[in-house]
Formats: C-alpha cells, sequence, structure tokens
C-alpha cells in the first residue's frame, strides 16, 4: 500500500498499544525487516507479542499493510501476523497431523532447510527432541505464510548447527518479504538477522541507538 506521499506503508504499524501489564508500544515494521527485542526475563518481551498477535486484551491502534486489526477478525489477524512461543503447544498426536494438506508441498520444502527428516511429520511430538520440536515449531508457522512473525527465542533449544540453519532459513525468508520481530537473548543472533534492535525495560521498548 502507498501513503498519501508516495511512500510505501509499513507492513505492521503500532500506536499506543497497552494493556494493564505493559506499554504503550509504538513503532513500524517494513516488509522484509528483522526487529531484534532484548530484555532481562519478564519485562515484558513476550507480553509485547502476544499483545501484537491479539491473544492478550489491549487498546490501541494496530495496522497490518494498511488495514487496521480492529476492521479484522481475531482469526484473520492472527494468519497474517503469526505468533510461535519459546514452547509452542501441540494439541494432536504427531507433528503432520497439525498440518493442512495444502500446506505440505511447503512443509517439505522447510524442512530439509532445518535439518528435519519428513518421517518426523508421523512420529509420536512426544518422541521429538525438544530441538526437534522447536524447529518444527518454525515449519508450522512458515507453512502458514505470515506477512508478520513473532519469534520468541527460536533458537533457545538448539545447538550450533541447528541455530546456523535456522538462521539461514530465517534470513532467506526476510529477503523475500516477511517482517520478522525476533526476541532474543544472542547479541550474534541479533547481529545477524536484525535490522534494528530495541530493549524492553519494565515493560516499556527502547530503540538502541536512538538519541534520548
Amino acid at each position: 500500500m502507498i501513503e498519501p506521499n508516495g511512500a510505501a506503508s509499513p507492513r505492521l504499524r503500532i500506536r499506543n498499544l497497552q494493556s494493564p501489564l505493559a506499554g504503550p508500544f509504538s513503532f513500524d515494521l517494513a516488509a522484509g525487516e528483522c526487529l531484534t527485542i532484548s530484555g532481562a526475563s519478564g519485562a515484558g518481551k513476550s507480553l509485547l507479542l502476544r499483545m501484537l498477535c491479539d491473544l492478550d486484551p489491549n487498546t490501541g491502534e494496530a495496522l497490518l499493510d494498511g488495514l487496521p486489526r480492529s476492521g479484522m477478525g481475531a482469526p484473520a489477524w492472527r494468519a497474517g501476523v503469526v505468533y510461535q512461543p519459546a514452547e509452542a503447544a501441540w494439541w494432536l498426536p504427531t507433528a503432520g497431523d497439525h498440518f493442512k494438506p495444502a500446506q505440505m508441498a511447503r512443509v517439505r520444502e522447510l524442512l530439509p532447510q532445518l535439518n528435519l527428516s519428513p518421517a518426523l511429520l508421523e512420529a509420536d511430538i512426544s518422541r521429538l527432541s525438544t530441538g526437534e520440536r522447536q524447529r518444527m515449531a518454525l515449519v508450522r508457522s512458515l507453512a502458514c505464510k505470515p506477512q508478520v512473525l513473532l519469534l520468541d527465542e527460536p533458537t533457545a533449544a538448539l545447538d550450533p548447527v541447528a541455530v546456523a540453519a535456522t538462521e539461514r532459513l530465517l534470513q532467506k525468508e526476510l529477503d523475500a518479504g516477511l517482517a520478522i520481530i525476533l526476541v532474543t537473548h544472542s547479541e550474534a543472533q541479533a547481529q545477524t538477522l536484525g535490522h534494528r534492535s530495541m530493549t524492553m525495560c519494565e515493560r516499556r521498548l527502547t530503540e538502541n541507538g536512538a538519541a534520548p
């Protein structure tokens, strides 16, 4: 969408988003941009992500490609703005059960990029390692083809090889236009993937490098 001045509107625009627990938050996120957020445990990072995908009650303005959240149903918003928590929920016996038939071509394209065997789709989810479940959760998120992906410590349980594979895939998705908000405690990961960085402190955001 083009704004009146001729510039492209942000993929995600947030103005005065707040709840009784956190905020207010205001920022823009462009298509293909990764915003990294760091901060101590309990500072409010996960609260922000849950507010952005409208899982927790909040007020303020949120627009996706110029379209207000207030004009969408919750399922439509969450299809465009996908939230992946640090520990994703699984409610069916196997990982494969969580995908729609129309998603399977995309799933099979993503699995090898994360060093995951297609056989894991049929394995009982409880038999997957923590790292396998975390990478499979990323496959599940990307299979939805979101416009914005909200990631909460997506590599916390991964070994260095799996971390590198995940970062390569996320960079590829950024290059294709996906916008990402990445909560990470890894400064190296923030430098690798992030275009901008913010710090959460006492449930308020400060852009790193911004003038006071």
